[in-house]
């Protein structure tokens, strides 16, 4: 299926009617393929029925990418599989770890961004893409305290990993937004940095503050369990302006609301991508 990607939505199981029936142009619906790397079954149907009808893009969770070892091969030829059966439209991953000697952690934890470990992500990259025979994008991460020994900028450490790999560029805008809060940076600043060519998605979410009120400052959760907050479009519509249309998703992970709801928001999103490409 060839088809233009506007603004898509996370594709939760409680919305597959709904999701079938959409008849908005340029809809596309995301799925992490963890929760499809099976060779059959009602779930992976449910994904191909989904298929016929939309595109689909792969968000990945587990590869580890910045991890102390590569990324593991029976995970990756499985991945491949999907990816021959569904084509995606986009496959995507993150700017982070999550297994260490053999155990996974639920969380995409973040790394000094130091040329050793610059090194050592775009050899994981590389390995993915030339056994993928795709190219990926790569997710910024959200930051919850700050980190030191830093030898590269976030923005300069995507771009060195571009430009390394021929990797592309996810862009959480949401993750831009908490983490320019927690760790106190200025979040256009940081979007004007990136690399325009390289962005391939973009990702828009909710997030929640910390309920500890012990502290001063109130730390933001990228918890995807609320709608996008109008500062977090203002920081789409400046990215849009500077970089045109791109392929941009909403993500909602929690506190799941009816499908209509979700599409209220994503419509918004195509109505920002549609000005643009009236703009040009």
């Amino acid at each position: 299926m060839t088809a233009t990607l506007g603004a898509g939505l996370g594709l939760k199981p409680q919305h597959f009617d709904d999701a079938l029936q959409c008849a908005e142009a340029e809809m596309w619906f995301e799925v992490h393929p963890e929760n499809y790397l099976m060779a059959g079954g009602p779930r992976l149907a449910w994904l191909d029925a989904v298929r016929s009808r939309h595109p689909v893009s792969l968000h990945g969770v587990s590869l580890s990418l910045a991890g102390a070892t590569a990324p593991d091969q029976q995970h990756l030829h499985r991945l491949k599989e999907l990816i021959r059966r569904v084509e995606p439209a986009l496959v995507s991953e993150h700017l982070a770890w999550s297994t260490l000697d053999g155990r996974y952690y639920p969380d995409l934890l973040p790394v000094p961004r130091t040329s050793d470990i610059l090194s050592r992500v775009a050899a994981n990259i590389q390995r993915t893409q030339e056994q993928l025979q795709r190219r990926i994008a790569i997710e910024n991460p959200s930051h919850y305290l700050r980190m030191e020994n830093h030898d590269w900028s976030e923005t300069d450490f995507l771009d060195e990993l571009v430009r390394r790999t021929g990797c592309g560029l996810l862009v959480d805008v949401n993750n831009v937004y908490v983490s320019a809060h927690n760790i106190g940076y200025d979040a256009h600043t940081y979007l004007d940095n990136l690399p325009a060519e390289a962005i391939m998605e973009i990702h828009l979410a909710g997030h929640s503050e910390d309920s500890d009120d012990t502290t001063e400052a109130q730390l933001l959760i990228d918890s995807h369990d609320a709608p996008v907050i109008e500062p977090v479009w203002r920081l789409y519509r400046h990215l849009i302006e500077r970089i045109g249309e791109r392929p941009t998703l909403i993500e909602r992970d929690d506190k799941i609301p009816a499908f209509a709801e979700l599409l209220t928001e994503r419509n918004k999103a195509q109505e920002i991508l549609s000005a643009q490409g009236v703009l040009k």
